[in-house]
């Protein structure tokens, strides 16, 4: 793991987040995770946590998430291939490579259930 934020929050209820954890589940294999974010980072510190949980208890294997660690100028691996502007940024992509949806970090619920919701409405 390149990111020690992604590590996850032992403290994270999968049974609070049912219906998230159980979307993410279902789309297990053929769902890539690529999240950018920095362990220097505020909100990547805050949000990060939860989604490494939920990432977790969806079943989705290492193999399916890449953590891109960002220096503090938000500069690093596929910044500019993927337009990264803020971060936590979380792009998922189909096994074709393409992009279903994006979480940049101020929506408006956590990481898990704001893409839970949106790949719902995807797939």
């Amino acid at each position: 793991m390149s990111l020690e934020t992604m590590r996850p929050n032992p403290t994270w209820d999968a049974a609070s987040y049912e219906d998230a954890v159980d979307t993410l589940e279902a789309h297990n294999d053929d769902l890539v995770y690529k999240i950018w974010g920095g362990d220097w980072c505020k909100d990547c510190r805050k949000l990060l946590p939860d989604l490494g949980a939920a990432l977790e208890a969806a079943d989705v294997s290492d193999e399916r998430i890449e953590e891109f660690a960002l220096d503090q100028d938000k500069e690093g691996p596929g910044v500019e291939e993927y337009d990264i502007e803020y971060i936590p940024t979380v792009v998922v992509e189909n096994d074709d490579g393409e992009e279903v949806v994006r979480f940049v970090e101020s929506e408006d619920l956590p990481p898990a259930v704001w893409l839970a919701e949106r790949l719902e409405d995807e797939l």
